[in-house]
């Protein structure tokens, strides 16, 4: 149930920071802060990092686990994001790319 709890997270985190309104006027513009797969790495990375500080999710604090819950939630931060919109089940008969 962790790793549910802790993709959940990454998603939401991943898409105020690329999409999210509240951050439109602080938001640097560019490729990295408009693509849910680079940001959602280093949103794993920074969620893993403060994983010690939250009962959500409890992972041993190594490099390794470092990088495997940026690759996560990179990967699922993706695929949700190609998944789901704002309004709901994204239907795209053109295929999708990192590009939103």
């Amino acid at each position: 149930m962790e790793l549910v709890y802790f993709i959940l997270a990454a998603h939401g985190l991943t898409q105020l920071l690329c999409h999210g309104r509240i951050f439109n006027r602080i938001r640097p513009r560019g490729y990295f802060w408009s693509c849910p797969m680079c940001m959602g790495f280093w949103v794993g990375v920074l969620l893993c990092a403060l994983n010690p500080l939250t009962e959500l999710f409890m992972f041993e604090l190594t490099i390794m686990n470092l990088f495997i819950c940026g690759w996560i939630s990179s990967g699922t931060s993706y695929i949700l994001d190609m998944l789901f919109g704002d309004s709901g089940l994204k239907i795209d008969t053109k295929g999708g790319s990192c590009n939103v």
